[in-house]
């Protein structure tokens, strides 16, 4: 290989380096009638789609989490964790497909998001936003292992 990423193997990396190539084969062509700017921003679009797809899936993973480890209810807490399996192996198969979707994930604002939509909803167990984590108490590690799960709060009381 000549040393540009691969389609394969990194699909948010090639469809950056796919857009730069583009941006500069612009200025070298300037008598074609492509829109390359606009090509261009196309690709690059469809590369920061995969990020939010992974970044989605991790706000469904923390909410979950969160909703295991602080509800005292009993009910819900088998579909959370159908949910967190679900949103894992999407999220550790859109990173092996772009493995440098890994380092743009934004770990706070997910986190933050999440945060929020869990106490929604535990208000009805009394469980208020300020009862949970300011700062993500999960690694992305942790997030992502399919073994890895908080302990419930309320049974170790």
């Amino acid at each position: 290989m000549d040393g540009r990423i691969g389609y394969d193997t990194d699909f948010l990396a090639w469809t950056e380096e796919q857009a730069r190539l583009l941006r500069e084969a612009s200025r070298e062509r300037i008598d074609t009638p492509i829109d390359w700017e606009n090509v261009a921003e196309e690709i690059e679009s469809i590369g920061r789609s995969e990020l939010r797809a992974v970044e989605s899936a991790l706000v469904r993973v923390i909410e979950h989490l969160l909703k295991l480890e602080y509800s005292p209810a009993e009910d819900p807490h088998g579909d959370w964790k159908i949910s967190v399996l679900e949103h894992r192996d999407r999220v550790v198969r859109d990173l092996s497909a772009s493995p440098s979707l890994r380092g743009r994930v934004d770990t706070v604002g997910i986190y933050k998001t999440g945060r929020k939509i869990a106490a929604l909803g535990l208000e009805r167990d009394g469980i208020r936003l300020n009862d949970l984590p300011v700062d993500c108490p999960y690694s992305l590690e942790q997030l992502l292992d399919e073994d890895w799960w908080p302990a419930n709060r309320h049974s170790l009381t």
